[in-house]
């Protein structure tokens, strides 16, 4: 079948792998990672848009589409960023934005904590439970609908937590919780 007969879903996966939010729960995000989506979406929407329409305007002038690479290119290009566009002015609009640095003195974990905890083998690691769209598991950032993060909420300073793992069933000590800008 040709692909001109094909529906693209908006529903799918965004490019880089990114899931869709879960159904019925909302889009929490920091302030830094609304600012960064907002950000890319205005360089994708004021930038690289325009200046691709304005190649494929120009290869389209020059005959021949079916062999016109810069067109056949730049078409698959513009879906790409259509696409990615469309991700993201979802995920902005049904973004919720909470700052941790507003929490102020708080003894329980939450969205936006900075958590350092303690494994069996003494070994402390920090994480920080922010959105889905500004998870770094190599930063210490995860996604607040993780498993470890989901064993981390509510607990308090001194907890133990049980985390499910494929090598079984780890406890962490919950040893400081601080809220900070992220």
């Amino acid at each position: 079948m040709s692909k001109a007969f094909t529906k693209e879903s908006e529903d799918d996966e965004d490019l880089d792998g990114t899931p869709q939010l879960p159904q019925g729960v909302k889009n929490y995000i920091t302030p830094g990672g609304h600012r960064r989506l907002k950000d890319e979406f205005d360089q994708l929407w004021k930038v690289e848009r325009p200046e691709l329409v304005k190649t494929i305007t120009w290869a389209a002038s020059n005959g021949d589409r079916s062999e016109n690479g810069d067109y056949i290119y730049g078409k698959r290009r513009l879906r790409e960023i259509d696409r990615r566009l469309r991700f993201l002015s979802k995920r902005l609009d049904n973004a919720e934005v909470i700052d941790p640095a507003q929490r102020g003195d708080c003894d329980q974990v939450f969205f936006g904590a900075t958590v350092t905890v303690c494994n069996s083998q003494g070994e402390e690691h920090t994480y920080s439970i922010v959105g889905m769209d500004e998870a770094e598991p190599s930063r210490g950032r995860i996604s607040w609908i993780s498993p470890l993060a989901k064993a981390l909420l509510k607990a308090r300073e001194g907890d133990m937590v049980s985390l499910h793992t494929p090598g079984g069933l780890e406890e962490l000590e919950v040893v400081e919780i601080r809220y900070e800008a992220l």
